[in-house]
């Protein structure tokens, strides 16, 4: 259970990345979409690995797919539970990944991001 936390916790930390990045997409983003489009990520947001190309293809992937409000928050929100029981996460490197990707947001990627004022 603890590495389903912790694999959880980097999804949210990409998922911020790419909540409000795209106005476009399918609705219906699931918190179990969120995880398995970023779980490639983990190792290089707790700083134990490189940037993987899957993590930038995830990131790109759920940030097609995050296309309405609805689906936007809903990610910020998967992000954001998981992000309550995930330690060692790198939040200097969390703030670079979507630059990293070729991905631009608005906002800052952090656990403290109120949901509600996604769009």
């Amino acid at each position: 259970m603890g590495v389903a936390v912790k694999v959880t916790w980097v999804v949210v930390v990409a998922m911020m990345c790419i909540l409000v990045a795209s106005p476009t997409g399918v609705e219906g983003v699931t918190c179990g979409e969120v995880t398995s489009d970023l779980i490639s990520c983990v190792g290089y947001l707790r700083n134990t690995s490189g940037l993987a190309p899957s993590c930038c293809a995830g990131i790109k992937k759920l940030n097609s797919a995050a296309q309405t409000t609805k689906d936007r928050r809903t990610a910020c929100k998967c992000l954001i539970s998981a992000s309550k029981s995930f330690t060692g996460i790198n939040y200097g490197l969390a703030a670079g990944l979507p630059g990293k990707c070729g991905v631009a947001i608005p906002y800052k990627i952090s656990p403290s991001t109120d949901c509600s004022k996604v769009n």
